[in-house]
């Protein structure tokens, strides 16, 4: 179990450090960036759904997927499904006109605090995953760190659309990315306390992992429909799935 503690917090560790990733674009212009961005959204899906499919959905099958394991995954979709509903209802009726001079726009508190609930969910679930076992960890800090690149960027440019200084925008980012901490020692926690904590957990995993790729990413990447571009952005996706075939082959 001192295993278990040890992988998940140094995997936590990691995951909380992408958040300062803002610094590597500071001197990027934004056309570079968006560029560079939607081939990691791209390997980002490859690799989330690689790990549901190879990785998690395997490990509960190992003791039967049945319909509590079921209702677990469509659990995991619903959550994500009525937390987005409600951070975009609240960005939808926040006012962009305020003078960002001089007030700090609300935006980045509602995106601060979706950031904070996301890792927080994020670190539940990397806690769960090497409770079930450690190449299993391992291979879900990889997806969660291929989702969190992209994301944390965006992130970072809101923030300082909405008014903050670089400097405080990867402070409240890194902040934010310590959520994951207490979701991952909440998960281990109650781990000792309730039975087979991670036969909820770790299909609960699996459908957050299905809904950010099927809602949130693959529909960024339908937006170009440039041949060239289309290619290689399935070339990247394929890396994804790559990725956690390899990790599979290593275990």
């Amino acid at each position: 179990m001192a295993g278990v503690w040890v992988y998940t917090l140094l995997s936590v560790a990691v995951v909380s450090l992408v958040s300062l990733v803002g610094l590597l674009t500071l001197s990027w212009k934004t056309e570079r960036l968006q560029r560079v961005l939607i081939y990691l959204v791209s390997f980002a899906a490859g690799a989330l759904l690689g790990d549901v499919f190879i990785h998690l959905i395997p490990e509960v099958a190992e003791t039967g997927f049945g319909v509590s394991a079921a209702l677990s995954l469509l659990t995991g979709i619903f959550v994500f499904f009525v937390f987005e509903k409600i951070i975009h209802w609240r960005h939808n009726h926040i006012p962009l006109h305020l003078d960002h001079t001089q007030h700090t726009h609300p935006l980045a508190v509602m995106n601060l605090f979706g950031d904070l609930v996301h890792n927080f969910i994020d670190g539940l679930i990397l806690g769960a995953s090497y409770l079930a076992s450690i190449p299993v960890g391992l291979a879900t800090t990889v997806a969660v760190i291929l989702h969190e690149i992209p994301q944390e960027i965006g992130d970072f440019g809101i923030l300082l659309h909405a008014g903050l200084s670089r400097s405080r925008a990867l402070c409240y980012n890194f902040l934010t990315a310590l959520g994951a901490l207490a979701g991952a020692v909440l998960s281990l926690i109650l781990n000792a306390w309730l039975t087979n904590i991670t036969a909820f957990l770790i299909p609960f995993a699996a459908g957050s992992f299905i809904y950010i790729a099927g809602a949130d990413l693959i529909p960024e990447l339908h937006k170009e429909v440039e041949a060239g571009k289309s290619v290689l952005q399935l070339l990247w996706f394929v890396l994804g799935i790559g990725i956690m075939m390899l990790l599979l082959f290593l275990e």
